[in-house]
Formats: structure tokens, C-alpha cells, sequence
């Protein structure tokens, strides 16, 4: 199934922070209402808050009370084909663990979700709803119920990042001292429309690189074999530490492959885990046709070499910088860098229930120096020039 990012419309109804939202989120999308009358009522019927998630039967009764029907889901492993066509709220499972649990909206078999349960791979559907009038057949055919426009959901980052601009440029105005009083006073009553339009505040169009602000995921990205190269993870950690800091890694296992998801602001994981596949397959195919093979032996000592090899530290401070000012300048990302993977881990255990344990490895036998430094030396050849610099962090409100 097609993974499709969404977050139900939390960010554009004015939410920050991190939460545990996803039957909000999950019915939110499915019934096209506003997140923020999903979120209140669920809080209402829960009596808490919902932030930090709520019992699968105050959505049932939700989802109930508006024409959804739940059909058993038999533990069947989340795919395609165990689900009908149309918009689908399932209940998902870790198929050896009855803690917890994932809510997931499907629309004709694409995931719209802020992460894709498919690549855990060991999910199972307990349950999923779908509306009265939904028709389902022999080829589980369904059809969606007509939902309710939303303007505030129908926005896309693009002209929510055109809001967010036009808001500043009059907030700039408005306090201009060289604006005319009557500029002034216009600039203000165009702010304050679009805001209560939009359901912003003036913290929302501060250009502060507010943590809180900050929409996460996480991707994976599938190689070949049981067991991750040595280099392999060596490129995954060089991705993230030189081109997108703001992004963190780790790998795991499923049946006989393995993956490595890349977590951490939207756009930062994206972009990450597009590179990270360009260098796995330039990589290997250099290997694979100098030494016939990328995995084991001489083809992985040059596979290692290159990594290590490759340019390091790709922006570089302008000469006319001052030490001070650098110095300053690197404090400062490097606290914003730990303070977003820290909310990354967090929203990481929120979110999607998993929590990061650190293992060592044993050494690889069979090391090639002489194809390691023959690695080493095209490495450093190799032309990042069309990637943008080091990313310190990014706004992802979607």
C-alpha cells in the first residue's frame, strides 16, 4: 500500500507538541472533520485529555454514534487485500504484544498516516470500521461516505507557507515605524482576519525554529539480506551526521531483509532517505563491478573505504566570519540539533511505541586494505554538489 503523510489537520487547527493522537488523527481524515472537534469530543466522552491517546472504545462509540460499522479484523496481517476499497479506520496490533495499539485511516488502499505501520511488517488489523452506507461485495468493494469539506484540512504546505508569509509581511508593517498610521491600522485587521480564519496565533508566524513546531516521521528503507553491512550502516550514520542532522536512524530486521528507518522532522526525513537510496546504489554497483560483489570480501572493504571517504563538514563558514561568531553560531545549532532528537525519541515511544536500545556488533574478518583505500580515494571524488548544505532544522507544520 502507497503511505501517504498526514496529520489529520493537527497542525492547521493550531496544535503543537508532541501527542499520541492517532485515533483523533485516524478519524479525522477518515470523516473529513475539523481535528479540533474530533480531539474536544473524544476528550469530552474520554474525560482527559487526548493527547497522549484514548481507549479504543471511546472511538468505537465515536465512529458509532455517525454511522460506522466495525467488522473483525481476525488478526490478519495488515495488507491490501484484507481490507476493502474506500475510506477504512482500522485497529491495528503487534501481532506477540496486546499493548497499546495503532489507529489507521486507509483510503482506497493508500495509508494516510504521520508513518507507515507496513514496515514494521508484524501488524495485525483486530478491527476496522467503515461506514453504513458503504456497499461491500464478494471483491470487497466499498464505497467512501461523503465527507465534509474542510477548508483547514484542504490546505496544502504550500499555501499554508503562503499564509504564514503574508502574515509576517503585514506583521512587519504594522510595526513599521515608518508605516502611516492608517497602514498600521489595516495591516493589524488583515492579521487578525487571516489568523481567526486560519486558527493561528502570533506564535505561529514567529520565525524562531520552535521545536514545538516541528511535525515528525519516520521511513524505511529496505536492503538486500539478513544482516546490515558494516558499511551500510556506516552510510546511514553519514547521511544523517554530515547532511541532515536534524535526522536519526536505526535498523532492525523483517523476515529476510533488513531495514533502516530514518526518523525526525518531515521534509529532513524525506529528503534523507531519498539520498541514502542514491548512495546505496551508487555504492554497491561500484563494488559489485570492480569486485563482483558489495556484501562480503574485497567488495565490501571498498564499499567501507568509500563511506569513509566521502567529503566531509560540506558547508563551510565564510572567511570573513568571525571565530566568536561561529563559535556562537555552532553552540546554538548544536543545542537546537539535540534538543529536536530528543523530541524525535520522544514522539518515536509516543507515537509509534518503540523505544531505541543501543548493541554492539563484532568485527568483519576478511578486510581488504587494498580495496579499502581504493574506496577511499573515488569516495573522496564523489560530487554532492546538487545537495543543500548541512539542514539545522525545519519547520514541518502539515
Amino acid at each position: 500500500m502507497n503511505f501517504i503523510w498526514n496529520d489529520g489537520g493537527r497542525s492547521t487547527s493550531g496544535f503543537v507538541g508532541l501527542a499520541g493522537d492517532c485515533v483523533t488523527r485516524a478519524i479525522a481524515i477518515a470523516t473529513g472533520l475539523n481535528y479540533r472537534d474530533v480531539y474536544n469530543s473524544l476528550g469530552k466522552a474520554a474525560n482527559k485529555t487526548v493527547r497522549n491517546g484514548v481507549a479504543c472504545s471511546v472511538g468505537d462509540d465515536f465512529l458509532r454514534q455517525r454511522g460506522w460499522n466495525v467488522e473483525p479484523g481476525g488478526d490478519l496481517p495488515f495488507q491490501m487485500e484484507h481490507l476493502p476499497r474506500g475510506v477504512v479506520v482500522t485497529h491495528l496490533e503487534k501481532r506477540d504484544s496486546r499493548r497499546g495499539g495503532h489507529f489507521c485511516c486507509v483510503i482506497d488502499h493508500e495509508i494516510h498516516d504521520t508513518w507507515n505501520p507496513m514496515d514494521d511488517g508484524d501488524y495485525v488489523i483486530v478491527g476496522y470500521w467503515i461506514h453504513s452506507g458503504a456497499k461491500t461485495g464478494d471483491d470487497k468493494l466499498s464505497r467512501a461516505p461523503l465527507r465534509p469539506r474542510d477548508d483547514k484540512q484542504e490546505l496544502t504546505q504550500n499555501e499554508f507557507e503562503k499564509i504564514l508569509k503574508r502574515l509576517r509581511a503585514l506583521d512587519t508593517t504594522a510595526s513599521n515605524h515608518a508605516s502611516t498610521e492608517g497602514e498600521k491600522r489595516n495591516a493589524l485587521r488583515m492579521m487578525q482576519s487571516l489568523m481567526l480564519r486560519h486558527n493561528l496565533s502570533r506564535d505561529d508566524i514567529t520565525d524562531d525554529d520552535n521545536v514545538e513546531n516541528v511535525s515528525y516521521t519516520r521511513m524505511a528503507c529496505p536492503v538486500n539480506g539478513r544482516r546490515a553491512c558494516t558499511w551500510e550502516k556506516s552510510l546511514a550514520a553519514y547521511v544523517c551526521d554530515e547532511m541532515f542532522p536534524m535526522v536519526q536512524w536505526y535498523y532492525g530486521r523483517k523476515q529476510n531483509r533488513t531495514l533502516f528507518w530514518f526518523y525526525g522532522p518531515v521534509d529532513d526525513v524525506q529528503n534523507c532517505i531519498a539520498l541514502f537510496r542514491e548512495l546505496l546504489l551508487t555504492i554497491a554497483t561500484a563494488a559489485q563491478l570492480q569486485y563482483g560483489g558489495y556484501s562480503r570480501g574485497s567488495g565490501a572493504s571498498y564499499a567501507e573505504g568509500y563511506v569513509r571517504g566521502m567529503p566531509k563538514q560540506l558547508s563551510e563558514p565564510a572567511p570573513e566570519t568571525s571565530a566568536d561568531h561561529i563559535f556562537s553560531q555552532s553552540a546554538l545549532i548544536h543545542v537546537r540539533t539535540l534538543a529536536v532528537h530528543q523530541a524525535a525519541l520522544d514522539w518515536l515511544r509516543l507515537e509509534c511505541g518503540i523505544s531505541l536500545v543501543t548493541t554492539r556488533g563484532s568485527g568483519r574478518g576478511q578486510h581488504d586494505p587494498e580495496a579499502a583505500n581504493r574506496g577511499k580515494r573515488h569516495g573522496s571524488k564523489h560530487d554532492l554538489s546538487s545537495v543543500a548544505g548541512r539542514k539545522r532544522i525545519t519547520h514541518s507544520n502539515r
